[in-house]
């Protein structure tokens, strides 16, 4: 079982809901993660996801769209929204639930067409992994938008991770890294990235972005739109 969150999500959609999704964090002990939070109706959806949906504009690519929950939100606003995730399982679900355009793909590998607003939400900007995999994607990420196009994420300040817990080594403690714990089974070692919001700042000027924030949740938790 290679797709361990497919495989999760895919058994949730068919109505296997006893066996437990684990995440086992580089920081600290093993954490259950709830795959009922990929189906979740908009009226269970944050303040912070609905402003972002909300600022959504033109064809929007949802990317990371896991089971498609925002993409269904957004389709049956009467919004045109591409929902993109490198699982097939995922991408078989959201099929499933009526999403109507979905694509397998990986969205540091984009080629395909430009879109007027990238949606990257549950901290979906984590997928670059590190704070250089952060300032590689933004140098050429205007190619997946089209003019006047933005990028809309969240992300957060973890360092309230490490009151208790050290601190990892040299590298900047926003990047951490992951393995998924399901049926018996775990994934290999995967980076994500935590983002705090002055870095964040910095990084996008450096490479051409001009920062908003639309929103900050009393947890630190910032939604974030980035424009050329």
């Amino acid at each position: 079982m290679q797709d361990i969150l497919g495989q999760a999500i895919a058994d949730y959609q068919a109505g296997q809901r006893r066996t437990r999704l684990w995440i086992l964090p580089s920081y600290g002990p093993r954490e259950q993660m709830p795959v009922r939070v990929y189906f979740r109706s908009p009226s269970e959806m944050s303040e912070l996801e609905h402003i972002a949906l909300g600022a959504c504009t033109g064809h929007i690519l949802d990317a990371g769209a896991g089971a498609g929950s925002h993409a269904l939100y957004l389709q049956q606003q009467g919004r045109k929204v591409t929902a993109l995730d490198i699982s097939p399982l995922n991408c078989a679900v959201m099929k499933e639930r009526g999403v109507t355009d979905v694509r397998k793909g990986d969205l540091l590998k984009w080629k395909g067409r430009r879109f007027d607003t990238v949606l990257l939400l549950m901290n979906g900007i984590g997928i670059t992994g590190s704070i250089q995999g952060l300032k590689e994607f933004l140098s050429t990420a205007s190619n997946l938008l089209k003019p006047g196009g933005q990028l809309l994420f969240d992300s957060s300040d973890i360092a309230y991770l490490y009151e208790k817990n050290p601190a990892p080594g040299r590298r900047y403690y926003g990047e951490v890294d992951y393995q998924y714990s399901y049926r018996g089974q775990t994934s290999g070692l995967f980076s994500w990235l935590y983002i705090d919001s002055k870095r964040l700042r910095k990084i996008a000027r450096a490479t051409g972005w001009h920062c908003d924030e639309l929103y900050r949740e009393e947890s630190g938790q910032y939604l974030m739109r980035l424009t050329r």
